[in-house]
């Protein structure tokens, strides 16, 4: 095989796990997750239900398309960071970027209403940032050459998650992000002073 028809082939099942992934969305939120079958999405996206789940184990896995992309971006933070840089003081620039950016979606609204009214895209969500918190403590972990199950790794992984949910909804979410890593980076009577 050449490498031509390998990229080709690449680029075809990236494109065919777009369309489903916008085909679910759109159709998520004309008539809400309960009421769309995992066959409408396939045939929206003019594939087989078989072909749906070679590329996503499960309907809710179609809302949470860029998953593997978050979790690969959370880890490199804690990989790539600059020399001087803690990994608290890593994790804080990346969120930042990553989550609270100027990034202005147009139907993030409606993304986050669509996971707020589904019970099943509400725990599948939970679950997915708890994945992440362990893909982010491990690779805490390595980097500081401790064991991968550490508990303080683990405590960092889990704040910095908690940190996105604490900082949505505030006034000033960039503000509300630097005083959780203060709290992080340097302790509750740091952040008191």
């Amino acid at each position: 095989m050449t490498q031509s028809s390998a990229g080709r082939r690449e680029r075809k099942k990236a494109a065919t796990r777009q369309a489903l992934a916008d085909a679910a969305l759109r159709l998520f939120l004309e008539r809400g997750f309960d009421q769309v079958s995992v066959k409408e999405i396939a045939d929206a996206a003019d594939v087989s239900t078989t072909t749906l789940f070679n590329h996503f184990r499960s309907k809710e896995a179609l809302v949470f398309d860029r998953e593997a992309d978050h979790e690969a971006g959370l880890v490199a933070c804690v990989q790539e960071r600059a020399p001087e840089q803690t990994i608290p003081q890593a994790l804080r620039a990346c969120l930042g970027r990553m989550y609270l950016g100027p990034v202005e979606h147009p139907g993030l609204a409606e993304f986050l209403a669509l996971v707020r009214s589904a019970p099943a895209l509400r725990e599948y969500e939970m679950r997915m940032w708890r994945r992440h918190e362990k893909a982010l403590a491990a690779a805490v972990a390595a980097e500081i050459g401790v064991a991968a199950d550490d508990v303080a790794c683990a405590t960092l992984a889990r704040m910095t998650i908690e940190a996105l949910d604490l900082a949505h909804g505030r006034p000033d979410p960039e503000a509300a992000l630097d005083r959780i890593f203060v709290v992080i980076e340097h302790g509750w009577t740091a952040s008191t002073r």
